[in-house]
């Protein structure tokens, strides 16, 4: 698990207007935050603001590592990968590219046959091409729909992309 990466990737407090999660620490959104906190609303600016490493490590830890079931597979690689998907486009997405990936139901819950079709598909080789290389290429192309559908997105594409070569190795 690689949770200094994704802070590394994420950085640290940022309020782009035209990122549609608004202020951002560490790449914890303020309705994420707020959620986490149990406030009832998003976070305010000031409490993004205020967020430290910490909290934001049991944030990844619990809603993007723990609770999407990533944490149950093995592969280093691919566990990665999700994880950085799964903060980047969400635990439920991640989840449904990983089925996509392996055949199996794509409903965004990982559970014993999703990891049993994983552990088979990492076992097997998917028709000669890595896993996580089919997860990759399904982000790109989902990247590429995000600036299609909201052209403002694109300011973002050369960081998207610079974070998703990380994973070509």
């Amino acid at each position: 698990m690689s949770l200094s990466n994704i802070l590394r990737r994420e950085g640290g407090f940022v309020d782009h207007p035209a990122d549609r999660g608004g202020p951002t620490n560490f790449g914890i959104t303020a309705a994420t935050l707020g959620e986490w906190r149990g406030l009832g609303r998003p976070a305010s600016r000031e409490e993004v603001n205020a967020l430290t490493e910490r909290e934001a490590r049991a944030i990844y830890t619990k809603r993007y590592l723990k609770d999407p079931g990533f944490a149950q597979i093995r592969n280093a690689k691919l566990r990665d990968l999700l994880l950085d998907c799964a903060v980047h486009h969400g635990p439920r997405r991640a989840a449904i590219w990983l089925q996509e990936a392996v055949g199996v139901t794509a409903d965004g819950v990982v559970g014993p046959k999703t990891l049993e079709a994983v552990n088979t598909a990492l076992r097997k080789g998917r028709r000669g091409r890595p896993l996580h290389a089919t997860i990759l290429s399904k982000r790109i192309v989902f990247l590429g729909e995000l600036i299609t559908k909201d052209p403002k997105q694109a300011v973002f594409a050369k960081g998207w992309m610079v974070r998703v070569s990380e994973f070509l190795g």
